[in-house]
């Protein structure tokens, strides 16, 4: 009987800890647990996001129409010709021509926009010959015609010596640039020729101003 009362003692006073399953063991401090799969790269992320990628046209027609449909309307491609026309007369060396870029002809349309030049009487000169062969008056015809030979000799002498010396001081302003007399002469000739409310880029400087 002893036995037993020390038997169920025994038993009563065991903590109910000791009969359930021991839990999982705390995981160590200062580990952190992976996600099981690696980190996407950005530019997989960001191709993920835009959808898949479209296939390339494979025919003429497809590659057409998909440019039409990229193509911006007609408004924008107004107002982007409007915006480069005026970049173009200002003269910003992004939007002109490359005949027209680089100091060397910026100095070439300065020397040529500060004075005055016979040639730039050459558009109205050719809409004169134009004129002057409806006349019906033979002997007005001679006299236009010669007066017109006259004026574009004197035209084509002024635009020779125009060259020569433009070149000759744009050697001299720019001794390291590599300047052809050739191509900047005939530049300068043909800025002459025009009238100078039409000349792109537009006239920065007065007539009369030392270049």
């Amino acid at each position: 009987m002893r036995f037993l009362r020390r038997s169920a003692s025994t038993v009563s006073t065991e903590s109910p800890a000791s009969t359930t399953t021991p839990a999982q063991a705390p995981s160590e401090p200062g580990r952190t647990v992976g996600k099981g799969r690696p980190t996407p790269k950005r530019r997989e992320a960001e191709a993920k996001r835009r959808g898949p990628v479209a296939p390339p046209p494979r025919t003429q027609r497809e590659a057409s129409r998909l440019a039409k449909a990229n193509r911006p309307d007609k408004e924008q491609r107004r107002r982007d010709a409007a915006e480069r026309r005026e970049r173009m007369a200002a003269g910003d060396q992004r939007y002109l021509l490359p005949r027209d870029r680089g100091p060397v002809r910026a100095y070439v349309r300065d020397v040529v926009d500060s004075r005055p030049h016979l040639s730039g009487l050459f558009m109205p000169l050719a809409i004169i010959v134009v004129g002057s062969l409806v006349l019906p008056f033979p002997l007005a015809q001679q006299y236009l015609s010669l007066f017109c030979m006259i004026a574009l000799l004197t035209m084509i002498v002024e635009g020779v010596m125009l060259g020569i010396t433009i070149t000759r001081k744009a050697r001299a302003k720019f001794p390291d640039e590599e300047i052809g007399g050739l191509g900047n002469g005939w530049y300068a000739f043909t800025r002459s020729t025009q009238l100078r409310k039409l000349r792109v880029p537009k006239p920065r400087v007065q007539r009369g101003a030392t270049v």
